[in-house]
């Protein structure tokens, strides 16, 4: 098997080390091609008004000057075009990806690219600072995460959807078990935007995100985490909601011109 990994913390981050160590452990055919820098909160954008950079770090590793999207693609369509990976996995990211994260995540956006070139994806991250300690444990994700990808290729993954796993900030023998979670919502808006002056007194600002727990409906992957659980959700690019075009397409029915006789 195939194995193409990727991230959006860059390819230099602990997490794809992480990811690397998870695919080896399923295959001996791994290629990196991930981002040169932190594309964090890059979502499923492309670079379409300047050249990539493409340079080779390492055997069978790739350094890609633009986001995770232009990674997989890089890696499908050029780097593997002989022969393109059977499995895409991307992260292990440094932080959650769950509720509304998946929305903005560059690791997210690796495995969408992934299952609409037609290849099995997989996306994976580590739930980060809620351990009062400070903690990250990598060696969660590389202790669960083998089993589970192997589980999951076992059920078989439709076209179109891809897998997004959540690890918790716990050591491997203290997580709780797996569960098959909904896209979950905050009930709360972690967003804060910071105000700052340069030399020359004008502003400039960060955006932040202030990590607080939510108040999670249960069996959704933000419940899931807060449980001391992994979170798998399938997702789909379709964003489509059908209650709503359901009563919409009744509402303007009568718009629609009558085929003549």
């Amino acid at each position: 098997m195939r194995i193409l990994v990727t991230n959006d913390d860059g390819i230099n981050a602990p997490g794809l080390k992480c990811l690397e160590d998870i695919a080896a452990q399923l295959s001996d055919d791994v290629w990196v091609v991930a981002p040169e820098t932190n594309q964090s909160g890059a979502s499923h954008s492309l670079t379409l008004h300047e050249p990539l950079r493409c340079r080779e770090v390492s055997e069978r590793r790739y350094a890609v000057r633009g986001t995770p999207t232009d990674c997989v693609i890089m890696g499908v369509r050029h780097i593997l075009l002989d022969q393109p990976p059977d499995l895409v996995l991307s992260g292990v990211n440094y932080g959650t990806n769950i509720a509304e994260d998946v929305t903005y995540s560059g690791t997210i956006a690796g495995a969408i690219e992934g299952s609409l070139l037609g290849i099995r994806s997989i996306a994976m991250s580590l739930a980060v600072g809620f351990n009062a300690e400070g903690d990250i444990h990598w060696e969660t994700p590389i202790a669960h995460g083998p089993k589970l990808i192997e589980r999951l290729l076992d059920a078989g993954l439709p076209d179109g959807v891809l897998m997004n796993v959540n690890f918790p900030d716990l050591a491997p023998e203290a997580v709780a078990g797996i569960t098959i979670a909904r896209q979950g919502r905050r009930d709360q808006n972690n967003l804060h935007i910071d105000e700052r002056h340069d030399t020359w007194g004008h502003p400039y600002y960060w955006f932040g995100f202030e990590r607080r727990k939510s108040n999670p409906v249960e069996g959704t992957d933000l419940w899931a985490i807060y449980k001391g659980m992994i979170s798998v959700t399938p997702l789909h690019v379709d964003l489509t909601n059908e209650p709503m075009r359901e009563n919409l397409q009744g509402i303007f029915a009568d718009t629609r011109r009558k085929s003549g006789k």
